[in-house]
């Protein structure tokens, strides 16, 4: 975990990234468990999860650790345990956040291709049971973080800031640890949601095109087929959110093979090229936790008829009060 870099472009990127995420990503919370939006109540589990983990990692990551160290460096924020806390805290919430949508997209694999065992799979209650699993496993498997840094500096006593301990690369249970953490965010989920979203692409091609001859035989003609809509629907759902989720974290595993063949490498300065490969992988990777709101409301009519209903509530709260009045 190093320090968060000083500069007026990251001082910018992240102020604006705080300021659009946190309002987005409690608008899709609201939307979202009002269950008005035409998505089953399975789904909605998911992504009212994905959205109040992102808001977490945008809290912690970014408000609390990246803008504190750029705008007000030496705060109470800077103390060795408070930092190994927030470190903990951020990585679960990422963990969280990152497994979430490799669950959804199992969800929507099954959904798609595995009809017998939707019913008993894609629920309400295994979808709560799921994210409570992930989100107890992402807090737990990151406590060790926790005892993984140690200061910089001793000033009176009181140590500030923190960075890696070297037993995280000496000692084989921590070699472990951090190998397995570096595997299961981002490396396997990455993965996962790859291998998912083929077999969806071959299931779905395969049922389309037996659907449609079955249908042209059948009727003759071509018409609409409401079941391959509200399927299509569904798809383009699933592959914005995962594609979105690929696309984003690719700098973050990209950094992450490079800095295999780099052991003993020292960065010299902010202009160092890993360095910047491994802040914009960290920007890359923040960015994801505001995407999934946009993504709604460009993929889903009903989103959008809930988004515009919310933002006229307070307008017409208003004229109602006023109404009143007279």
């Amino acid at each position: 975990m190093h320090a968060p870099p000083r500069g007026l472009v990251y001082a910018i990127y992240y102020t604006v990234l705080a300021v659009i995420a946190v309002p987005v990503n409690v608008v899709a919370i609201v939307i979202l468990s009002r269950s008005n939006c035409g998505l089953s109540r399975c789904i909605s589990r998911y992504l009212v999860s994905m959205a109040a983990t992102d808001l977490l990692v945008i809290i912690t990551a970014v408000i609390l650790n990246r803008i504190p160290a750029i705008y007000f460096p030496g705060s109470y924020l800077s103390i060795t345990p408070v930092c190994s806390f927030s470190t903990a805290i951020i990585y679960a919430a990422r963990d969280s956040s990152v497994w979430l949508t490799v669950t959804f997209t199992f969800d929507r694999y099954v959904a798609i291709c595995w009809q017998k065992f939707k019913a008993k799979y894609c629920t309400h209650r295994t979808a709560s049971i799921v994210v409570a699993v992930v989100c107890t496993l992402g807090c737990v498997i990151n406590i060790p973080w926790y005892f993984l840094h140690e200061p910089i500096y001793v000033i009176n006593n009181v140590p500030w800031y923190c960075k890696t301990s070297s037993v995280l690369y000496s000692f084989l249970l921590w070699i472990v640890f951090y190998w397995t953490d570096r595997l299961l965010t981002p490396c396997i989920p990455f993965l996962l949601i790859l291998s998912f979203n083929a077999l969806t692409v071959r299931h779905i091609l395969v049922a389309s095109r037996a659907r449609r001859r079955l249908r042209s035989c059948s009727l003759g003609e071509r018409q609409s087929d409401p079941e391959m809509e509200s399927r299509r629907k569904s798809i383009v759902l699933l592959f914005a959110i995962s594609g979105c989720f690929i696309l984003l974290w690719m700098p973050y595993v990209i950094y992450f093979i490079l800095s295999r063949f780099q052991i003993g490498y020292t960065i010299n300065g902010y202009s160092n090229a890993i360095f910047i490969l491994m802040e914009s992988a960290n920007m890359f990777q923040m960015l994801s936790c505001c995407t999934n709101t946009f993504i709604y409301a460009v993929t889903q009519t009903k989103f959008r008829m809930e988004l515009k209903r919310l933002m006229k509530f307070p307008l017409n709260n208003s004229h109602s009060l006023s109404l009143s009045r007279k």
